[in-house]
């Protein structure tokens, strides 16, 4: 049965190789078992059933890929879109959480419309790629800023806007720690890096009596806090529209970029650079996208951690089947994700943001018409506490900058379209 699923043989892999490998990407994403609720909970929404939502959302989007597509990728609810979620949505606009859900829930569909009419290479290819470099750079910077801000490292100063907070306390010592700890672990290459410097920081502070200890195993908490709670007609506010934009552009980057790179790393990829059954794989990844924000959870999106899979001989879909089995196992362990204090899923936080980062290095550094719409985009994001205003500003640079600089050809229609439709976005919100 496992070889007609996903044709393990003419992938050059066996059952025990693809469970291996399920297991190495689970271990190296389980991270978000911790950090997902604590985000989310920020919201007001119920912490256990936000744990529940996590694990069964990551579950449900890493079966579908790899029963529709036979990838080995492995989806949870994205980190980057969690904090945008909070922060952005709720905390800062002022939306509820259910109308949060809404807007992911309506991006989820648009992007399933877009990949079943193919316009999704259209749309990524008329993005330019120093952009989208800027985009996942500046998200990178909005982690950091977060992860800071939780650990005690950063703190709110009336005079200065931000200052640094007291270092001789547990929490910021603690964060540190950790931070040192998962760089010199993934440094050695050692599996789960990032799960167990969560786990090392949360004994600590456990045994220092930092923090409560709650337990590890039990039954599942209710979901119904958060099931099907979402706010649609609350989503298709006009207010929305630069949110619902920001959750399909980011979702495309993020999916389009994760998908090339380790399919690519997995053979997958043909020589002329296509990827077979692209549309398949991004049908399940909307789709688990829709299902998560009927659960209660953020934008569920393909892990680049499954290249840490396929890294350990992961080649077909029985791999992600095998990561959506221990999603589903991690429902007992809710106790221990509650015991997990802020300052110990801070340096996972910005552990991403290193790697969101990196993307900066391949800017053309020379050319000012590049480089100066990289840069507002990277920093509006932490210093707007926004992604949309962050994407929004980026674009706006972009067609303003290129057009005075009478580089009219280095712009697309659909660029000037979303451009203008930021600034009447912009014109809007400052009138209301």
């Amino acid at each position: 049965m496992l070889e007609k699923l996903f044709q393990l043989k003419a992938h050059g892999t066996t059952v025990r190789t693809e469970i291996l490998a399920g297991l190495t990407t689970f271990l190296t994403m389980a991270y978000i078992l911790f950090v997902n609720p604590e985000i989310l909970g920020k919201t007001g929404m119920d912490v256990g059933a936000v744990f529940v939502a996590t694990c069964l959302a990551a579950a449900i989007g890493s079966a579908l890929m790899g029963l529709i597509a036979n990838y080995p990728i492995a989806l949870a609810p994205g980190m980057g879109l969690n904090a945008f979620f909070t922060y952005t949505v709720v905390l800062q606009m002022g939306y509820s959480w259910q109308v949060a859900l809404g807007a992911v829930f309506i991006s989820a569909t648009l992007f399933f419309v877009l990949s079943i009419f193919r316009i999704r290479e259209w749309i990524v290819n008329s993005i330019p790629l120093p952009l989208r470099s800027a985009i996942a750079a500046g998200i990178g910077l909005f982690l950091a800023l977060i992860a800071l801000e939780k650990a005690g490292i950063v703190v709110d100063n009336s005079a200065t806007l931000v200052g640094l907070g007291d270092l001789t306390a547990p929490g910021p010592l603690l964060a540190i720690f950790g931070f040192f700890l998962i760089i010199a672990l993934e440094a050695r290459r050692v599996t789960g890096a990032v799960m167990i410097g969560i786990l090392a920081v949360t004994v600590i502070a456990v045994l220092l009596g930092v923090t409560p200890f709650q337990g590890v195993v039990s039954m599942p908490p209710s979901i119904m806090p958060t099931l099907l709670q979402l706010d649609l007609m609350g989503a298709l506010d006009v207010a929305m529209i630069s949110v619902i934009f920001a959750f399909l552009f980011v979702d495309l980057f993020d999916n389009t970029g994760t998908l090339i790179g380790v399919a690519k790393r997995a053979g997958l990829m043909r020589a002329d650079g296509h990827l077979p059954k692209m549309g398949r794989a991004l049908i399940a990844d909307s789709t688990a996208a829709m299902g998560g924000s009927l659960l209660g959870t953020s934008t569920t999106t393909s892990y680049i951690e499954s290249a840490s899979g396929v890294a350990a001989g992961g080649r077909t879909g029985l791999t992600a089947c095998v990561v959506a089995v221990l999603f589903l196992l991690a429902l007992f362990f809710a106790p221990l994700a509650g015991t997990v204090p802020g300052f110990a899923t801070a340096p996972a936080l910005l552990f991403i943001a290193v790697l969101m980062t990196a993307g900066l290095a391949e800017i053309d550094w020379d050319d000012l018409t590049v480089a100066a719409p990289v840069v507002i985009t990277a920093l509006a994001m932490p210093l707007t506490f926004s992604i949309a205003n962050g994407i929004a500003l980026g674009f706006i640079a972009w067609v303003a900058i290129k057009a005075l600089a009478g580089r009219w050809r280095e712009l697309n229609p659909a660029l000037v379209i979303l451009a203008a439709l930021f600034v009447f976005k912009f014109a809007y919100s400052t009138a209301a």
